[in-house]
């Protein structure tokens, strides 16, 4: 094998209750990368379209981690990457950790799979340390494995995946404002009562136990965040507005997807999913503010060669 290419998937991370450590992936919605092997060791970038994303490899996040990669398994070759970007960036929804994950995923067929998708997230967190500041799997994880992903620690790694049930649906509000990773950090408080933890805690436990169990009323009712949305819907304007019609249309439960300024509902179904779609378009259509918007099943499977 001398090229492939591939399809690098959106994400949503946190997921209300899960900060930090559970993120889904999403199916119809994700960039595409080219990976050939060259004659020249190490990597290069050769080619990015629909962002603009630096050559030089140590400041380009699927640079890093395919170094990463590459300097640690034995080969005679090096890599060529071509990016094509469609998700943007800052939007919430993983666009520099589909880079990243697709990044370390395209070095890996290359060198025939030595390793696997597990432990590619480790080599994917190298990239995403330089869009982020910090190396955290929350979207990496779901990009590389597929699914709903937990991340239970990092040291070690320990990343579960967890089967979704069939029926449920993603609905992705995408409103064209920026919101700066640095910015939705700042505004959290650096420690959180006793209570509003035990009460996270439950609903994490909770909605992994309804993805387990097939209860949507489950998931639904622990699609609940109390530490984070209150301080960060404050940098999305309209927030409530379209949450409220989210889950008045019949959606399980709304939220901020990663740090936003994307607005996410699951749903139970597609003909509901497109339902709250409509319901969240309406409401944003009364602001001035442009949007796109995204339908998705869960996607089970992660990246793919294509």
């Amino acid at each position: 094998m001398m090229e492939i290419k591939i399809f690098c998937p959106a994400t949503i991370a946190n997921l209300n209750c899960g900060f930090d450590i559970m993120g889904l992936c999403l199916e119809n919605i994700g960039d595409e990368m080219i990976f050939r092997k060259s004659v020249t060791k190490g990597v290069q970038i050769t080619k990015i379209t629909g962002a603009n994303l630096p050559y030089e490899v140590t400041k380009n996040v699927a640079g890093v981690a395919a170094l990463a990669l590459l300097n640690t398994v034995e080969n005679n070759f090096g890599i060529e990457i071509e990016i094509h970007k469609k998700i943007r960036a800052g939007s919430g929804i993983g666009s520099s950790s589909a880079s990243a994950a697709g990044a370390v995923f395209g070095v890996n067929e290359l060198l025939g799979k030595p390793l696997s998708r597990n432990q590619l997230v480790d080599f994917a967190m190298k990239g995403e340390a330089i869009a982020s500041g910090s190396e955290h799997a929350d979207n990496v994880a779901p990009c590389l494995l597929g699914g709903f992903t937990l991340v239970r620690g990092y040291n070690p790694l320990d990343v579960i995946k967890i089967a979704s049930p069939s029926e449920l649906y993603a609905v992705v509000l995408h409103p064209h404002i920026e919101v700066k990773t640095a910015d939705a950090r700042a505004v959290l408080e650096p420690t959180v009562p006793f209570k509003n933890a035990i009460t996270q805690t439950g609903n994490l436990g909770g909605l992994i136990a309804g993805l387990f169990t097939n209860d949507y009323e489950l998931i639904g009712r622990s699609l609940n965040d109390v530490l984070v949305e209150p301080f960060r819907k404050q940098l999305i304007p309209y927030f409530d507005d379209v949450k409220i019609a989210a889950i008045q249309s019949g959606a399980l439960g709304a939220g901020i997807s990663g740090a936003g300024p994307s607005i996410f509902a699951l749903c139970k179904g597609e003909n509901l999913a497109k339902e709250v779609a409509k319901a969240m378009q309406n409401s944003y259509s009364r602001t001035n503010i442009p949007f796109d918007f995204y339908i998705s099943k869960v996607n089970e499977q992660g990246i793919k060669v294509i």
